[in-house]
C-alpha cells in the first residue's frame, strides 16, 4: 500500500491547498458526527458550521456513538481566514481555499485511508449501479462522463452504489457500496434535471444519497457486468460491443487503485473479476439513447 501511494496516490496538494499549524485553527466548540463506510467507523469533529454542512451534504452522518473508531478527523476553518482545514490524527494539517477543494481533499484522504484499512478489497475507480439485486460497474477515464451517465441511469430503474469507487471482494466477487453524494461537473440535460436540493460549489454539483431519484444500496451485491465507457460526440448513436476477457482484464487493471495490495501486483485480481463478469465496451453519445441501450442490455443480463 505504501508503495502504491508513492507511485501517485498520495494526497494531491495543488493550487489552493496549504499546510498550516494547529495554532491557526479557529477556537470553537467541537460537534461530533460518525460515518460508516465499508465496515469502518469514521469520527468527524466539526469546529465550524459550514464545514459540517458540506460534509453532511455529501455523506450520511449520524451522531450514533461507536466504541471502535477507525479514522478520526477534525474539520473547520482557519482562524481569520475563509480557508477550510482538515486534520487526521497525528497527521499534518491541510487547508483548502474553498468548498470544492475541501470536499475533494476530504474525499481523497478518506479513499486512501479506506484502501489501507480494507486492503482485502480490490478498489476500482468506477461507478456502480444495482439492478435486480446485482451490481453493474461503469469504468471510464476521469472527465469522460461516467458520473453523468450514472446520474441518467438512476432515472431508468437502477439503484445506486457509487459514482466514483467500486470496491470488489475478490473472494465473493461482490461490489460494496460507497455511500456518498453523486458529483457532477456540469448541469445535466433537461431529461435528467437536478432535484431542488443540490450542493453547488465553484466547480461541482453534489446530489446527496437521500435526494437521488432511485434506491440506495446498503450492502454488497454480486458483480454481473462491467461497462468500459468511451464518449464520442461524433457518433451517430451509442453502441455496445462485447470485450474479450483478456482486454477487459487489462482495462480493469489500468483502473485499479490498490493493485499492489493483492497477489500478482493486482493483475490476478483483475483477471479474476473480468473472467467472472460480462464485459462490454460502451460508446456513449446522446444520453437518453445511451441509457436505453444500457437498460436493454442489462435487462437481458438480469434475465439470465
Amino acid at each position: 500500500m505504501t508503495q502504491k501511494k508513492e507511485q501517485g496516490f498520495a494526497p494531491l496538494l495543488g493550487a489552493g491547498f496549504l499546510r498550516a499549524d494547529c495554532a491557526d485553527l479557529e477556537a470553537t466548540t467541537l460537534d461530533m458526527f460518525f460515518l460508516s463506510v465499508l465496515g469502518c467507523t469514521v469520527r468527524i469533529q466539526c469546529e465550524e458550521a459550514e464545514a459540517q454542512s458540506l460534509l453532511a451534504a455529501n455523506y450520511v452522518l449520524t451522531r450514533q456513538h461507536s466504541e471502535t473508531v477507525d479514522l478520526d478527523y477534525v474539520v473547520g476553518r482557519q482562524r481569520g481566514s475563509s480557508a477550510f482545514f482538515l486534520k487526521r490524527r497525528r497527521e499534518t494539517l491541510l487547508t483548502a481555499a474553498d468548498a470544492s477543494e475541501f470536499l475533494f481533499l476530504f474525499e481523497e484522504d478518506l479513499t486512501l485511508e479506506l484502501q489501507r484499512l480494507r486492503c482485502d478489497l480490490y478498489f476500482v475507480h468506477a461507478a456502480a449501479l444495482e439492478g435486480a439485486g446485482k451490481a453493474y460497474v461503469l469504468i471510464a477515464p476521469a472527465g469522460s462522463g461516467k458520473s453523468m451517465a450514472t446520474w441518467a441511469l438512476l432515472h431508468h430503474g437502477f439503484g445506486y452504489l457509487s459514482d466514483e469507487l467500486g470496491p470488489v471482494d475478490l473472494k465473493t466477487l461482490e461490489v460494496h457500496p460507497y455511500p456518498h453524494a453523486l458529483c457532477l461537473k456540469d448541469e445535466p440535460p433537461a431529461a435528467y434535471s437536478l432535484p431542488a436540493r443540490v450542493l453547488r460549489t465553484a466547480r461541482t454539483l453534489h446530489i446527496a444519497p437521500g435526494n437521488l431519484p432511485s434506491r440506495v444500496s446498503a450492502g454488497p451485491l454480486p458483480l454481473a457486468a462491467i461497462f468500459f465507457l468511451q464518449y464520442s460526440p461524433e457518433a451517430h448513436g451509442p453502441t455496445v460491443q462485447p470485450l474479450s476477457k483478456a482486454e477487459a482484464g487489462a482495462r480493469l487493471f489500468a483502473n485499479a487503485l490498490n493493485p499492489l495490495a493483492h497477489r500478482g501486483d493486482g493483475l490476478d485480481g483483475a483477471i479474476k473479476i473480468a473472467t467472472a463478469s460480462a464485459c462490454f465496451k460502451l460508446t456513449t453519445a446522446d444520453l437518453p439513447l445511451t441509457c436505453r441501450l444500457v437498460h436493454t442490455n442489462l435487462k437481458g443480463l438480469c434475465g439470465r
